[in-house]
C-alpha cells in the first residue's frame, strides 16, 4: 500500500460524502451544504493531482493504483454529473442531460471494448490516457464546479458543451485505438 494508493483511497472515501452533501443541498437548499460539497469536490480533485504526482515522482505506480484511480475519478464525476443534472431548481440550474448521455455512452463503449480485448487474449488491458481524454475530464470537473458556484446558466451550458464534445471525440480516439489493437496490420510472409 503506497502513499499514492492511500491518497486515492482518501478520494474514494470523499465520493460518498460529496454525493450526500449534493443530494442534501438539492433537497433543502441550505447554502452551507453547497459550500461543503464544493470544498469536498475541490479536495478530491486536489488528491487526484497529488496521487499522480506522488506515484510518478517517487516511483509508486502500482497495478492497484492503476485500477483504483480511474474508478475514483469516474465515481466522483459521473455521480456528481448525474445528481447535478436533476432538477434542483430553485437552488441550482441543472447540468444538461445530454452531457450525462455522452459520458455514459463513452464509458460503456470503453468498457465493452476492454472486455472484448480481454477475451481476445489481452490479459492486462491498459488504456493509455489521451490528451483529449484529460481535457474532457478537466471540462467535466469545471462544469461541476461552476454549477456549484452558481455562475450564469449560459456559462454552465458552454462548459458542458465543451465537455461533451471532448468526451465524444476522446471516445472515438479510444475506440479507434482499441480496434487497431484488435486488428493489427497483417505482415506479408513474402516480405513484400
Amino acid at each position: 500500500m503506497t502513499t499514492a494508493n492511500k491518497i486515492t483511497l482518501i478520494r474514494l472515501a470523499l465520493v460518498p460524502v460529496f454525493i450526500v452533501l449534493l443530494w442534501s443541498y438539492g433537497n433543502g437548499g441550505k447554502e452551507l451544504l453547497r459550500w461543503l460539497a464544493l470544498t469536498i469536490f475541490i479536495i478530491a480533485i486536489f488528491t487526484d493531482c497529488l496521487d499522480g504526482y506522488v506515484a510518478a515522482r517517487f516511483g509508486q505506480r502500482t497495478q492497484l493504483g492503476a485500477m483504483l484511480d480511474p474508478i475514483a475519478d469516474k465515481l466522483l464525476l459521473v455521480l456528481g454529473l448525474v445528481i447535478l443534472s436533476q432538477n434542483n431548481r430553485p437552488y441550482l440550474e441543472p447540468i444538461p442531460s445530454w452531457l450525462i448521455g455522452v459520458v455514459f455512452g463513452r464509458d460503456v463503449v470503453l468498457l465493452i471494448g476492454m472486455i472484448t480485448m480481454y477475451y481476445n487474449g489481452e490479459k492486462m488491458v491498459k488504456v493509455v490516457p489521451h490528451l483529449l481524454g484529460k481535457i474532457s475530464t478537466v471540462l467535466q470537473m469545471t462544469t461541476i464546479a461552476i454549477t456549484l458556484l452558481k455562475v450564469p446558466a449560459t456559462l454552465v451550458f458552454w462548459s458542458a458543451l465543451g465537455a461533451m464534445v471532448t468526451t465524444a471525440l476522446s471516445g472515438i480516439i479510444y475506440m479507434a485505438e482499441g480496434l487497431r489493437r484488435l486488428n493489427p496490420p497483417q505482415q506479408n510472409p513474402d516480405g513484400g
